[in-house]
């Protein structure tokens, strides 16, 4: 058992627009027995701000699935209930609206791009008044995204706990990118800023598929430091990162409805036990024996980020 470490805060933060699957199971079984390793607190925070894709019912069963598997915590928040938060850290950013589409971004770029994010050279900047004057320019329902000011030279360096050194000049990589698309800032990027700082988490842990994406959550932090050491009157602090290995399909992509059925739902449904899910993920993370049925419980003196393979799981 590792040294305790007095105030540590994890989180688990799923989202509602989908059933819980094995690859999310493992990651926030890392996360819990972290927290609980050290002596920690540990809180569910359900991130329900991508209303377009959010499923009916799925933040139930999310719930449901994670206190069937052993797990539990000490507070709980729902994203969508603290909206007013998000409007007010977002007047400390230096941001814009933008109307630019997606077609927009990609026929602005210099050069071929691969990946999700795409580097924006700031064509909005200055051209509205707010975002009244930006939404006018959009048609069939779009809205306006609010985009944070990059100045040249930004480059943003940080120790994650489990991979390292990562290193990301953002005005060359993103250039000016996106917070919100939401008047009040009622969205992920700025959110999960607000609420790991505000809920004092100590180390966020995540796949690493999220690592490229932390960078501008460090800018954003820094921004809104002063304004959250005011709101808790605490001396808040930015939290660590600990980006860990995904889970794959065959194919070497992140697992999902293409792999087949790995819903917690199914398995238990199946008549699967919760010790028997928890084995078979804690064996890939060096905890136990192939075949072995144990629980949440079990694993926290056994727990070591050091066990864990730098690759990712392939699900076969």
């Amino acid at each position: 058992m590792e040294k305790v470490l007095a105030g540590y805060v994890g989180r688990l933060a799923p989202s509602p627009t989908g059933a819980l699957h094995l690859g999310n199971v493992r990651t926030f079984m890392i996360a819990y027995l972290r927290a609980r390793s050290l002596g920690g607190k540990v809180i569910l925070r359900i991130e329900d701000l991508d209303h377009p894709r959010d499923k009916p019912g799925a933040m139930k069963d999310a719930i449901e699935d994670l206190k069937w598997l052993g797990f539990d915590w000490d507070e709980e928040y729902i994203q969508s209930e603290r909206k007013s938060l998000y409007r007010e850290a977002l007047a400390q950013l230096p941001v814009y609206p933008c109307v630019c589409t997606r077609r927009d971004v990609e026929n602005a770029q210099s050069a071929p791009h691969a990946g999700e994010q795409l580097y924006y050279p700031g064509i909005c900047r200055d051209r509205f008044a707010g975002w009244a004057d930006a939404a006018r320019y959009c048609e069939g329902g779009r809205i306006p995204c609010w985009r944070y000011r990059v100045d040249e030279g930004t480059k943003v360096t940080f120790n994650d706990v489990f991979v390292g050194e990562f290193s990301q000049d953002v005005s060359a990589v993103l250039g000016d990118f996106p917070v919100a698309r939401d008047e009040g800032g009622a969205g992920y990027t700025l959110a999960v800023v607000v609420d790991d700082i505000l809920m004092g988490v100590s180390e966020v842990i995540r796949g690493d598929d999220l690592l490229a994406a932390t960078p501008v959550q460090l800018l954003i932090a820094e921004k809104i430091l002063f304004w959250a050491k005011n709101k808790t009157l605490k001396d808040v602090k930015m939290p660590k990162y600990c980006h860990v290995p995904l889970v794959v399909g065959p194919d070497g992509r992140r697992l999902a409805k293409r792999h087949g059925d790995t819903r917690v739902a199914s398995y238990k449904a199946a008549g699967v036990s919760p010790e028997e899910i928890i084995g078979r993920l804690a064996y890939t993370c060096g905890w136990c024996k192939e075949g072995d049925k144990v629980s949440l419980k079990e694993l926290i003196d056994v727990f070591s980020l050091n066990t864990i393979p730098r690759t990712p799981w392939i699900m076969i």
